[in-house]
């Protein structure tokens, strides 16, 4: 089984849903690096990272100890199925010179995660799932990548989701 990045990000106590898209760009990282299924990625982390289990693991094991499971997996599995328009998407609002190839996998990972969560629906508001993504962001990365997510992220979610944002004065 492949490893998750050693970045971590260590959501708040009791916030499943944070935790389940913390698990859920992890997810993705994985999916991608080691070229396994999201099936057999959801069942890897279901299994063996999500929950408390036996051993003593955390956040250093790169385990998520609370996460809602119903979430990861509607996040991971639409990440997979709507690939091709997420990754369409993600890359209309990148700069000409750089390709989402080029991106940071972690990074790639997280703004997939919340692409597919905005392209799910309004079950969550954009600005939440925005805010959310960038709390993730700063948990993995220290340089200029959530800022860099932020801007991505709220063209997404315009593009997605327009109805739940004022037009641009």
């Amino acid at each position: 089984m492949n490893q998750v990045p050693k970045r971590n990000p260590r959501p708040n106590a009791g916030r499943p849903r944070t935790g389940a898209r913390v698990a859920a760009v992890q997810a993705l990282f994985q999916s991608e690096a080691g070229g396994e299924s999201a099936e057999a990625v959801i069942d890897q982390f279901v299994r063996h990272r999500i929950g408390t289990l036996n051993s003593d693991g955390g956040f250093e094991d790169g385990r998520v100890p609370q996460a809602d499971v119903p979430l990861f997996s509607k996040i991971v599995r639409g990440a997979a199925k709507n690939s091709e328009t997420i990754d369409a998407a993600i890359a209309g609002h990148l700069s000409a010179s750089w390709s989402l190839e080029r991106l940071d996998p972690v990074l790639r990972a997280l703004l997939r995660a919340a692409a597919a969560e905005l392209w799910s629906g309004a079950d969550t508001p954009a600005r939440v799932v925005i805010n959310e993504y960038m709390d993730i962001a700063h948990g993995f990365f220290d340089g200029e990548e959530p800022r860099f997510a932020n801007g991505v992220l709220d063209a997404l979610a315009r593009q997605m989701r327009g109805g739940e944002f004022q037009p641009r004065g």
